[in-house]
Parts: structure tokens; C-alpha cells; sequence
């Protein structure tokens, strides 16, 4: 009887866990790592309103073929320069990529999980999440903190269920005729296990 009570306890136990752990990831939307939020690095206003259809199956890799940020006082300022350049230059509704990843190892929330992106042509931007590395790949690698946050976002994806389990990474120049994600950033990420 007292093993019976023990396995019972665990069960109430495991599934009180499993509530309060569900109740940190909706109040805490950096849960699966840092995220900067766009409050933070002060975007402007989106306009976009196009929805994702949830979970997404396919992640684009890009790059921004400019200046490189190593610290978060750079990256802010070259989050905010894209963003400009896409909303005012391009009329664009908000910067392109639901999220942006710099060379201090953090990830800046672009449009974020539910909204569609202007990052890969009509046909990928509605059934797929652009992630860019802020900088220009073609000869250099970004560093290993940058590498490791677009992994971490992706795995943060599935365990929240926006990003399909059996998703499959691709490279800018896979879905439009680009040089993006760079020659040295592309090698890399075909190396990555979801990559097709």
C-alpha cells in the first residue's frame, strides 16, 4: 500500500511541475535562453499583421551581408539600423526576420514566432521562420556564442510547439538566388542535423 501512495505522490507531483512549468513559459517569454525582447532594443511600432500558421516546418538562415556587433550596445544600434532600413528604405511593415542573431551571443526578437516575415520570397515567408546572423559571412565564421544561440532558439522553438518537430533548416540561397547566408556560414549550417 505504501508503494501504491509513493507512486501516487510522484504522479501528482510530476504532473504540479509539469503545470507550473508550463505557467513559466507563458509569463516568461525568454525561457529557452536570452532573447531580447523588442521593448529592449527599442523598435519601432510593427505594422505587420499576417500571421504563421503553427507549428512551422521550415527555419531560413541568413545573413545581413553588413556590419558585424559583438557587444549588446552594437548589436542594439545594428538591430535598429535594419530595422530602419527595412521600414523606411524598403516600406517593409517591420525588419524582415522574425529573429536576428548577434556576434555577443544573443538573439533580438524581430517579428517573433507568430508573425510572417519579408525574408525569403512569397512562397517561404508564409510557411517559414527567417533567423539572420547580424554581419557578412562570406569569409568569416560568425563566433561560437553566436552559433550556439541560433541552435538554442531553435530547440526553445519545438519545446514551444511554433516550430514543428520534424522542421528542416535551409540556407537563403537554397530558396532565393542570393550569396546569403554567406559562403562560411552556409557550410556551416549544412552541417547542422535538420539541415535539407
Amino acid at each position: 500500500m505504501s508503494r501504491r501512495r509513493a507512486l501516487l505522490a510522484g504522479a501528482v507531483l510530476a504532473v504540479l511541475a509539469l503545470g507550473g512549468a508550463a505557467q513559466k513559459m507563458e509569463e516568461a517569454p525568454d525561457c529557452c535562453g536570452p532573447i531580447v525582447p523588442r521593448s529592449e532594443w527599442r523598435a519601432q511600432e510593427s505594422n505587420c499583421n499576417q500571421s504563421l500558421r503553427l507549428p512551422v516546418l521550415y527555419v531560413v538562415v541568413s545573413h545581413t551581408a553588413g556590419s558585424p556587433c559583438a557587444s549588446p550596445a552594437s548589436c542594439l544600434q545594428q538591430v535598429q539600423n535594419v530595422q530602419h532600413y527595412h521600414t523606411q528604405t524598403l516600406h517593409w511593415c517591420d525588419v524582415a526576420y522574425n529573429f536576428l542573431i548577434g556576434e555577443d551571443g544573443l538573439v533580438y526578437q524581430g517579428r517573433g514566432w507568430h508573425t510572417k516575415g519579408d525574408h525569403s520570397g512569397i512562397k517561404w515567408n508564409s510557411m517559414s521562420i527567417g533567423i539572420t546572423f547580424m554581419g557578412n559571412y562570406m569569409e568569416r565564421v560568425p563566433p561560437p556564442r553566436a552559433l550556439r544561440a541560433a541552435r538554442n532558439l531553435l530547440d526553445c522553438g519545438v519545446a514551444r510547439g511554433v516550430l514543428s518537430p520534424k522542421y528542416m533548416v535551409k540556407g537563403h540561397r537554397d530558396v532565393q538566388r542570393t550569396l546569403s547566408p554567406g559562403d562560411q556560414l552556409y557550410e556551416i549550417i549544412k552541417q547542422w542535423p535538420r539541415y535539407r
